[in-house]
């Protein structure tokens, strides 16, 4: 079976990535330093342990599996300590970046999907957010991020490693089957921090910032399964595997919902009151961010069937509740 490296395998994203990753047929290795990862999420293929920064690691990685490919999931991801502290994502990511493309190329290792971010876009209000969106990020994290794609780019030129980048909108959801879900210590992100407060783990959901100018006051996104989302990672790979040029895909529904509405649409689906508190805006964060972009629906063949908001919820949910995940 042909063996991918899987950066950030124990996180929320690439289990679930690994997960479909062992269902195409292909065996995942996990690579990862667990630091916000977790080791029990790593269950559809072996764990390897480093991190990126340290270049020993990764090629003893790439010496052990002699993987055909690499998915790039590990990275620093909070908007507001990007903001707070640049220099450790600069560091981290960007570094830990160069160190994967020159283990890979070490290794004649051509092949690499990379998790990119629609915050490489930045603050665009009023702009369909497509892939040839100028980018101008707003924080370290986005930056850092789009760095990354410059130095795949760069890589390809010199070297020949083709990529795919998937700049991808808010991931929510969990795995149908309950087997893997979003658990973040710190949790940072809305739908789990919601679904928090409805279970009574935390006291209220904060809404940072209800000035935004939006109809409702608080900022829009646009939210993507994370099923789905690791479908069109799959389909990246095939992609690659086909012979064909790097690309870029952004992977969103094209649908924007503001924060209020999600917590209304948490109530339908839980059936449950959501405590909320009002709260200051956060540095970095973009008022309006949809994908405008169907490219990778007409050149993947993408199908994003379970990226409905209300379907999100109550994956989310149904994993939320399971015994499985530590919280019940």
């Amino acid at each position: 079976m042909t063996t991918i490296l899987v950066t950030g395998g124990a996180g929320y994203v690439g289990a679930h990535a690994c997960k479909a990753l062992a269902l195409a047929g292909y065996t995942p290795v996990a690579f990862d330093n667990l630091s916000t990862g977790w080791e029990q999420s790593v269950r559809f293929g072996p764990l390897e342990r480093g991190d990126l920064t340290d270049r020993e690691s990764v090629d003893r990685a790439f010496a052990r599996h002699r993987p055909a490919a690499v998915m790039h999931f590990a990275a620093l991801s909070q908007v507001g300590e990007s903001m707070a502290d640049p220099g450790r994502y600069w560091r981290e990511n960007v570094l830990g970046a160069v160190n994967l493309a020159e283990a890979a190329v070490a290794a004649g290792c051509d092949r690499f999907v990379f998790s990119s971010t629609c915050a490489t876009y930045g603050d665009q209000d009023g702009v369909v957010l497509t892939e040839e969106t100028p980018q101008h990020p707003i924080n370290a994290y986005g930056a850092s991020k789009r760095a990354i794609e410059e130095i795949l780019r760069t890589f390809e030129a010199a070297h020949g490693l083709r990529h795919v980048i998937f700049r991808y909108f808010n991931v929510a959801g969990a795995d149908p089957e309950g087997e893997v879900g979003e658990d973040h210590d710190p949790e940072t992100h809305l739908i789990p921090l919601m679904l928090d407060a409805i279970a009574g783990l935390r006291p209220a959901l904060t809404l940072h910032g209800t000035d935004y100018d939006t109809p409702d006051g608080t900022c829009i996104r646009d939210f993507v399964h994370v099923s789905d989302l690791v479908d069109a990672h799959v389909l990246g790979l095939h992609w690659l595997e086909a012979g064909k040029p790097s690309r870029v895909f952004n992977l969103g529904t094209g649908k924007g919902f503001s924060v209020r509405e999600v917590v209304e649409q948490s109530r339908a689906v839980t059936n449950r009151e959501v405590p909320v508190v009002e709260g200051p805006r956060r540095p970095g964060d973009a008022v309006r961010l949809v994908s405008g972009s169907t490219r990778a629906i007409e050149e993947l063949g993408w199908r994003p069937a379970r990226s409905t908001l209300p379907q999100m919820i109550a994956d989310a949910w149904r994993w939320h509740q399971s015994p499985r995940n530590g919280r019940a």
